[in-house]
C-alpha cells in the first residue's frame, strides 16, 4: 500500500502540469512597511499562475503597506499581495522571464511576491525548481568540489525541496532561504558548474516507498554520519549511521574556546562542573550537565551556544583558565549526505548514484520529470 504522501505525489503528477510541479515558493526576507522591487521591463499582476501581468513602464516599484492594504508607486492595489516579473512581452503567458529581479537586497530569477505579513511585508521568490537549485548548490557546496559530488548535492537538494513542497503545499511559501532550510543566495550564487550539475540530474529525486525522502545533508560528519533519530528526532530507515572518509580530512577538525559567561548564558545557569552526560551510538553528545544538576539535550545546547561556535556535537571539552575548550570533528547535525565525504568519495572515483546510495541506504533514484 502506498503511504499517504506517495499517493499525494501520484495525484500531483496526474493533476498538475510539470511547470506547476517544478515551481518553488521561497521566503526571501521580511521588511517593514516599504520595499523596493526593480528589474528590466518590470510588470505586475496577481499572485496566481494564471495572472495577466501588466507592464509598468518603469524599472522600479515601491510597495508600501497602508494598514491592511498595499500601494504600488503610490496607487492602491487590490488584495493582500502583488507579484512582479521582469522582461518584455511576458504578460498573460503564465511564464516568468530569466531576467533577474532585485528585491530585499537579493537578485533572483523568476517572480517576486510582496505580501502583507504580520505588521509589515514579506518577500517571496516564485522560481522554477531547477533554477532555484543552481543557486542553492552554489550556496551550500563549494563549486570547486568534483562534478559527481555536486551532482549528488543537486539530487539531495531537489529531493529535499520537493518533499518540503509536498509538506507545505497550498501555503504562501514552502521553504525559507537560510540554514534552517536550504541556503539560497539568488543569482549571485549561480555558477557554470552548479548549472551543469543541476542539468545533468534534471528531474531526478530520491524516493523511499515511492515518496520523496527527507534528504537532509550537512557539511562534515567527522568520520561517521548520525542517525536521523539522534540528530533530528526523525526516525527514518534511510538516515542511519554510515562510515565516511571525511574524518581523515583536516577540514573536519575544529576547536573553540567558550568563556564562562557565554556558557552560562547558553545553559541558563552556572557552568560549574560542565560535562558531557550522555552520548549517542556515534559518540556525539546527547546530553550535557553541570555540577548543580542542570541538564540539557545536545541539539538544544548546540543551538543555544551557536551553530558556528559549536560546529558539531562530536566533541570533547575541558575546563581551562580562559573558560572551556572544545575540540571536535565535523560541522553540522551529521545526518544524511556529508558534503566533504561526498567530495572525498568523488575524488576516489565514485559516481553520484553510488554516493547517494551510501548516505541514503535503501532509497531509489527516480526520474520524476
Amino acid at each position: 500500500m502506498l503511504r499517504p504522501v506517495a499517493v499525494w505525489l501520484v495525484c500531483l503528477l496526474v493533476s498538475f502540469p510539470a511547470v506547476a510541479l517544478e515551481t518553488m515558493r521561497i521566503a526571501m526576507s521580511e521588511a517593514g512597511g516599504e520595499v523596493q522591487v526593480s528589474g528590466q521591463g518590470l510588470s505586475f499582476g496577481a499572485d496566481t499562475e494564471e495572472a495577466t501581468f501588466h507592464p509598468m513602464g518603469t524599472r522600479q516599484a515601491i510597495v508600501r503597506r497602508r494598514g491592511k492594504k498595499l500601494e504600488v508607486n503610490g496607487a492602491p492595489v487590490a488584495g493582500s499581495s502583488v507579484r512582479f516579473r521582469s522582461g518584455e512581452g511576458v504578460q498573460g503567458t503564465g511564464e516568468s522571464s530569466d531576467k533577474p529581479l532585485r528585491a530585499g537586497g537579493m537578485d533572483v530569477r523568476g517572480d517576486v511576491v510582496v505580501r502583507l505579513y504580520r505588521e509589515g511585508l514579506q518577500l517571496i521568490n516564485v522560481i522554477p525548481l531547477e533554477l532555484y537549485l543552481a543557486a542553492v548548490l552554489g550556496s551550500e557546496m563549494p563549486v570547486s568540489f568534483p562534478a559527481e559530488a555536486l551532482k549528488a548535492q543537486a539530487v539531495a537538494a531537489r529531493t529535499y525541496a520537493l518533499q518540503k513542497k509536498l509538506e507545505a503545499y497550498g501555503s504562501s511559501f514552502y521553504l525559507g532561504s537560510s540554514v534552517l532550510h536550504q541556503v539560497y543566495g539568488g543569482v549571485n550564487r549561480e555558477d557554470p558548474r552548479t548549472l551543469a550539475a543541476v542539468e545533468a540530474t534534471r528531474g531526478e529525486v530520491l524516493t523511499y516507498e515511492l515518496a520523496p525522502i527527507e534528504a537532509y545533508f550537512h557539511a562534515s560528519c567527522g568520520g561517521r554520519t548520525e542517525s536521523g533519530l539522534a540528530a533530528l528526532q526523525r526516525d527514518l530507515p534511510y538516515l542511519q549511521p554510515a562510515e565516511c572518509p571525511c574524518g581523515r580530512l583536516p577540514a573536519s577538525r575544529w576547536s573553540a574556546t567558550v568563556s564562562r559567561a557565554e556558557l552560562q548564558t547558553a545553559l541558563g545557569g552556572s557552568p560549574s562542573g560542565f560535562r558531557i552526560a550522555g552520548r549517542t551510538g556515534t559518540r556525539r553528545a546527547s546530553r550535557v550537565s553541570t555540577a548543580e544538576g542542570l541538564t540539557m539535550d545536545g541539539p538544544r545546547f548546540r543551538q543555544r551556544l551557536g551553530y558556528t561556535k559549536l560546529k558539531s556535537l562530536d566533541f570533547e571539552v575541558e575546563e581551562t583558565a580562559q573558560g572551556f575548550h572544545f575540540t571536535g570533528r565535523g560541522y553540522g547535525h551529521g545526518a544524511g549526505l556529508c558534503q566533504w565525504g561526498a567530495k572525498a568519495l568523488a575524488d576516489g572515483g565514485w559516481n553520484y548514484r553510488d554516493i547517494l546510495s551510501h548516505y541514503y541506504p535503501g532509497t531509489e533514484l527516480q526520474q520524476l520529470y
